[in-house]
């Protein structure tokens, strides 16, 4: 059965031509299903560098590139966001917090939709910091709850407060387990994650410019989150989720820790080792879309 976007907004019909401004691409002036019609997954996250690793790193898996190959920007034509694609995969890079991710999946979601794509699975890879998990571990989300722990994305708007879940497609979180479990390469769990709205104080960092809560009071939290069933914490899983549910699409959250928080604050590995960890998450993805192509 095609599973096409659904778009939550009727004055788009309205439009005579839809301009995706900070992906520098417009209904207009590309011809979307023709540049994106066949794509059936999309991967997101926060580093254009990391995401242009990941297409060619997917291109090679799948057979579709040469060694050395050079993937062009397709949002060469802006510095916000970047975009790659090979074959049935597009790899696009979000930025850092809820409100860089949120304009991409705005403009993305409306890309996929004016493609006319369908049967689409959008996972977002990623770092994070771990609680209770030795670093190098890899969560595969669950749920995103927000710092109070409850499964919810919260925004204001025209004045008002809306609430939107942030559940998670449990059947692909299970299938992403199941392809961590046949590379047997690294530790993964599935687990809840929490979204925060900041790096620092949001996350109960004792080393920011701005500090006003002691380290017993902030394990005390971490904890409590624990044992609430969160195992890590990044900043762009809540409204991912939220904006995926609200439009059909079967969405993801995978991303390595790089730090267990109940031992510090600070990300002391060395680089090797954190580029060897950013990895994870693409060997994983990259096996689940192999396998979804049946090429494994």
């Amino acid at each position: 059965r095609e599973n096409f976007i659904h778009l939550c907004n009727p004055h788009l019909e309205k439009m005579k031509e839809d301009i995706l401004y900070h992906f520098a691409l417009g209904t207009g002036t590309h011809d979307f299903p023709a540049l994106f019609g066949d794509v059936k997954f999309v991967c997101v996250g926060g580093s254009p560098s990391r995401m242009k690793a990941f297409i060619a790193y997917i291109a090679e898996e799948l057979g579709l590139g040469s060694p050395g190959c050079d993937y062009p920007n397709i949002c060469a034509g802006t510095d916000r966001y970047a975009m790659y694609k090979v074959g049935p995969v597009l790899s696009v890079s979000h930025g850092m917090g809820i409100p860089s991710i949120s304009i991409m999946l705005h403009e993305l979601i409306k890309l996929l939709y004016h493609a006319k794509c369908s049967n689409i699975t959008i996972i977002r890879i990623g770092t994070s910091g771990g609680i209770g998990l030795e670093p190098g571990s890899v969560v595969i989300t669950r749920q995103s709850v927000d710092a109070t722990f409850k499964p919810q994305f919260e925004q204001v708007i025209l004045g008002k407060t809306v609430t939107r879940s942030t559940n998670l497609d449990e059947q692909l979180a299970k299938e992403l387990m199941q392809c961590s479990e046949e590379i047997g390469q690294f530790n993964t769990v599935i687990g809840n994650t929490m979204c925060t709205l900041d790096f620092y104080e949001g996350q109960g960092r004792l080393d920011g410019a701005i500090c006003l809560y002691n380290e017993e009071e902030k394990l005390q939290y971490l904890k409590e989150a624990y044992d609430s069933g969160v195992r890590n914490i990044e900043m762009e899983s809540s409204v991912f989720a939220a904006m995926c549910n609200l439009s059909g699409v079967k969405a993801a959250v995978v991303c390595v820790t790089l730090l267990n928080r109940l031992e510090g604050d600070q990300i002391s590995s060395s680089h090797d080792v954190l580029v060897e960890y950013q990895q994870r998450p693409q060997k994983l993805v990259g096996y689940f879309i192999k396998k979804s192509l049946g090429k494994v």
